[in-house]
């Protein structure tokens, strides 16, 4: 029965179906969240938060950009003396921006 499904969902043309009635499929909203324009470290921790925040004035004098930031190796990060959980955090984030999944926002989100 899903192997018919799925035959017959593969036939319909995408361009002819409106897409609220194409199963599985995302709809995209034309709204964007608020973005940060300019990123450095100060704005990259309190994205990232969790008590990260607490190393901007460490990784601003030792690192100084957020290019530096983004390649940074958890040895150095261990050297500067950030707990293993910061780190991990650090290292998780900065490769989700350096993907592109992830930026910080503008607003902070307020629980």
């Amino acid at each position: 029965m899903a192997l018919r499904q799925l035959i017959s969902f593969n036939r319909i043309p995408f361009s002819s179906t409106p897409s609220h009635l194409l199963p599985g499929l995302a709809n995209f909203s034309s709204k964007s969240t608020p973005y940060i324009v300019k990123v450095g470290i100060p704005e990259f921790l309190n994205g990232v938060g969790k008590g990260v925040e607490t190393h901007v004035e460490k990784l601003e004098s030792e690192i100084g950009d957020i290019q530096k930031l983004l390649v940074t190796r958890t040895l150095k990060l261990k050297k500067l003396g950030i707990p293993c959980k910061h780190r991990k955090l650090i290292l998780k984030f900065a490769h989700k921006y350096r993907v592109g999944l992830w930026r910080p926002r503008a607003q902070p989100v307020k629980l």
